[in-house]
């Protein structure tokens, strides 16, 4: 397992980071596959932040907390995450997952506003790759739920097509169903 600490506006000290290396390697029990976690503790004012992000090979968990005390922040954050791996590992339990499915690559363009002005050639002003997992919409509702985003491209764990998951303003899911003529 891999975890990277970074410290910000306080001192680097090694009993913080075997600290949380001991916390964080507890985590490793929930899961079968390697682990990449990557913690940043803050000092702001008189508040202690501890915020962690985890990933896996089919999951990743955001986790913040803040509290008077370095040490209680990184306990409550790893308490937030222990609690959301329960829960994404409850739900797959829940769901039979297919995993014969082959994962589907995508790539997003977003242009330039001005570059739609009066005639002018749209700009790719940035591009992302995006590996669409295949999964139920359940499960890619929880993702996006934890990775706090307001959509996600997955593959269809029944349909086998690309399809893409959205929130909707009163916070219910929107689901995109392409269909090939």
């Amino acid at each position: 397992m891999q975890v990277s600490v970074t410290f910000r506006n306080m001192e680097s000290k090694e009993v913080l980071r075997e600290y949380v290396q001991e916390k964080i390697s507890k985590l490793k029990k929930y899961l079968d596959y390697p682990l990449e976690a990557n913690v940043v503790l803050a000092v702001e004012k008189h508040r202690h932040l501890a915020e962690v992000t985890l990933v896996a090979n089919r999951i990743t968990l955001n986790a913040q907390e803040e509290t008077e005390d370095m040490f209680s922040a990184i306990d409550r954050v790893v308490d937030k995450l222990e609690r959301q791996m329960l829960k994404y590992k409850e739900k797959i339990k829940r769901h039979k997952f297919n995993s014969s499915l082959p994962e589907s690559r995508w790539r997003m363009d977003i242009y330039a506003a001005d570059s739609f002005e009066e005639g002018g050639e749209p700009r790719v002003i940035k591009s992302k790759k995006l590996l669409a997992k295949p999964m139920s919409v359940e499960e890619a509702a929880m993702q996006m739920d934890l990775l706090n985003n307001d959509f996600l491209i997955f593959t269809n764990a029944n349909s086998k097509n690309l399809n893409i998951i959205y929130r909707l303003k009163d916070g219910h899911y929107g689901l995109i169903e392409p269909q090939v003529e």
